[in-house]
């Protein structure tokens, strides 16, 4: 509880006496004499005082006040001043808060104060403040303007990339952990491996020890764990792994303990890279690493199938890799196969090809099996695969026009498909997709289209006839499916149908359409040659 003399102070503070400020703002930052110790209240009473021109107030903001808590305030930037005015009197920790106020606060400063910011910060950093040098590095090009005092005398330079590569160096060295994964990462994307190594090891190996006793516990990925590391070591880690792993003579056993770290963060790509490691096999499942110890595949599988379940279509391709194995214990061709399609369904191209090729393959084995293989050659043709798309032309017929059903479509008039709408639209349906006449008059849309494709198999009703696929390939061709198929939806396609057995249709086409003799038996014999 306040006192009589604070009470009194306290009373003149209030009134506007600067000298009172000054001594509530002290008692403020110091505590005791029944006032509690407040830097933010000291700051409040000690900036009113600094209003006054009292230059003890902005000296004692500046010795005492830290950035953290000047920059909650509602206008930080206009507190710079005092640590400006305190740097120019020679307290010259009061440069670096001036810089970071200015420079880190939000909202855009002006170009003049900026300029002002950059020099202060020039002088902290020559004098070997690593804050400062790492705040330095991080800004680009400023303005020259004429300096505002005897402290800062010279004009700021511009700071070209190798006077900031250069701070940055220099707080990197002092031990600033930013800078040092700056220039790892520079050295990364640079492609300069030995340089990228020099600055991560460090850096990871102080991680290792970091959490050594954290991972111990753990008996699988925890989400504290990857916000303890954060997104920046993760990666770090994960990039000196591959480094580690890509040298001649690879060290497995570094590259393991980094992958760990950085899986049981939940950091998937570390999953699937320590799950090929503990398999010995790499993406494509192919063995690697021959004669560095033999292959874990417990361990593979655990890290592999949580790489998966996070997405990673290459991590279930591999598992299927390695239930494949004849060495391996657990081999089961039945989880090849799940995990092949899981990654295929993920859009994994060289799984997607593998089950096209496979479901060809038992074609005979179960009916449908001939559309699954298309149903993915087209999956894999379409990111792009060679082998897929020249299997494509064997699975299936590509659509194009019939000629009969042309001749017939330009001699439909609107009375006639406006009197027989399933006829006018099977000839329809034959001009897109090419379908001979038997084909076209006994189709039963509602089993034959398969989304990607259509199954034409009418060999029930016209035996001289054979199953065939024909590709759906573009919007116009599966929005005519779509619009046909809503017309025969509630219609029975089959003989005992509106539309009748095949004779009676093909009297139907005959009757609307009558053709020549001629063109009837060359359409005969392209029917029993298809």
């Amino acid at each position: 509880m306040a006192n009589r003399e604070d009470l009194a102070i306290i009373r003149a503070a209030r009134a506007g006496q600067a000298a009172a400020q000054l001594t509530l703002g002290k008692r403020y930052l110091f505590g005791g004499n029944g006032l509690p110790q407040s830097l933010s209240t000291a700051f409040h009473w000690l900036e009113r005082a600094a209003r006054q021109e009292l230059a003890d107030a902005w000296m004692l903001i500046a010795e005492h006040i830290p950035y953290e808590v000047v920059v909650t305030l509602t206008r930080p930037q206009e507190a710079a001043q005092w640590y400006e005015r305190a740097f120019e009197g020679g307290v010259t920790k009061a440069g670096l808060v001036f810089a970071r106020l200015v420079l880190e606060s939000a909202g855009e400063p002006g170009a003049e104060l900026k300029a002002r910011a950059i020099r202060v910060l020039q002088v902290v950093a020559r004098e070997g403040d690593p804050d400062a040098q790492w705040l330095l590095a991080r800004q680009g090009s400023q303005p020259a303007e004429p300096a505002a005092s005897a402290a800062v005398a010279a004009p700021a330079p511009d700071l070209p990339p190798e006077d900031l590569q250069q701070w940055t160096q220099k707080a990197a060295d002092a031990g600033i952990e930013q800078a040092q994964h700056a220039l790892a990462d520079a050295a990364w994307q640079q492609a300069d491996l030995i340089q990228f190594r020099q600055r991560a090891q460090p850096l990871a190996d102080k991680l290792l020890r970091q959490y050594e006793a954290l991972v111990a516990q753990l008996n699988g990925p925890a989400e504290s764990l990857a916000t303890a590391l954060g997104p920046q070591n993760i990666v770090l880690l994960r990039r000196l792994a591959q480094v580690h792993l890509g040298e001649k003579r690879a060290d497995l056993q570094q590259a393991q303990q980094l992958l760990e770290l950085a899986a049981l963060a939940c950091d998937r790509d570390a999953q699937l890279a320590l799950g090929l490691l503990y398999g010995r096999v790499d993406e494509q499942g192919v063995r690697c690493f021959p004669g560095l110890g033999s292959a874990n595949y417990k361990k593979a599988i655990r890290w592999l199938t949580l790489a998966g379940e996070q997405g990673m279509a290459a991590a279930w391709y591999v598992l299927s890799r390695i239930y494949l194995k004849p060495e391996f214990s657990q081999r089961n061709l039945a989880d090849v196969q799940h995990y092949l399609e899981r990654a295929a369904e993920m859009g994994h191209v060289a799984a997607q090809l593998e089950c096209g090729i496979g479901a060809w393959r038992n074609r005979r084995d179960e009916a449908g099996n001939d559309v699954r293989a298309l149903y993915w050659l087209q999956k894999a043709a379409s990111q792009g695969d060679e082998q897929a798309q020249a299997l494509l032309d064997k699975v299936a017929d590509r659509p194009q026009a019939a000629a009969w059903a042309v001749l017939a479509r330009a001699q439909l008039t609107r009375e006639q498909v406006n009197a027989h709408p399933f006829l006018a639209a099977r000839i329809e349906l034959a001009t897109l997709f090419g379908l001979t006449r038997p084909e076209a008059l006994l189709i039963d849309l509602k089993q034959a289209d398969r989304g990607h494709c259509l199954m034409v198999d009418i060999r029930s009703q016209y035996a001289r006839s054979k199953r065939r696929l024909i590709m759906v390939e573009n919007g116009e061709q599966r929005g005519a499916l779509n619009r046909i198929g809503r017309l025969f939806e509630d219609v029975d396609c089959g003989p005992s149908g509106p539309e009748g057995n095949y004779r009676q249709r093909l009297y139907r086409l005959k009757t609307v359409l009558p053709q020549s003799d001629e063109e009837e038996e060359r359409e005969e014999r392209q029917d029993l040659a298809a």
